[in-house]
């Protein structure tokens, strides 16, 4: 039977809402959708280009806690507000997975918080 480990990153509305950064699952990490929030300070840059890199900066110190990282990522599904943002999030996008390359899915969608340009969720396996 594998064991069940919950990460936090210290937000206060995992406790209110009920959520974990992530779940820690035998081999498996799914990390919960993450957005560009700077935790230290709880701000959040208006520029979406910023917002994605910091998403990663935030995706990557959950998968450290969890005892992964970035190239154990095997799906991403990135949550976007404005179409027109794709195309410019492309170079972090390759700097973070160009040679990890997960399957993949995007979507445009509101999210909870208007300053909120994307969200990004990952699941990843941990390796032998």
């Amino acid at each position: 039977m594998s064991k069940r480990h919950l990460i936090s990153s210290g937000s206060e509305f995992e406790k209110k809402i009920g959520y974990s950064r992530a779940v820690v699952d035998g081999k498996w990490v799914f990390v919960s959708g993450t957005t560009g929030f700077d935790y230290a300070t709880m701000t959040i840059s208006d520029d979406i280009v910023a917002q994605t890199d910091q998403c990663f900066k935030n995706i990557a110190a959950a998968l450290e806690k969890a005892g992964s990282s970035l190239a154990d990522v095997v799906r991403v599904h990135y949550l976007l507000t404005r179409r027109e943002d794709f195309e410019p999030i492309w170079p972090v996008l390759q700097k973070y997975f160009g040679e990890v390359r997960p399957a993949c899915t995007v979507m445009v969608t509101g999210l909870v918080d208007e300053k909120m340009l994307i969200e990004i969720e990952v699941t990843a396996r941990k390796a032998d």
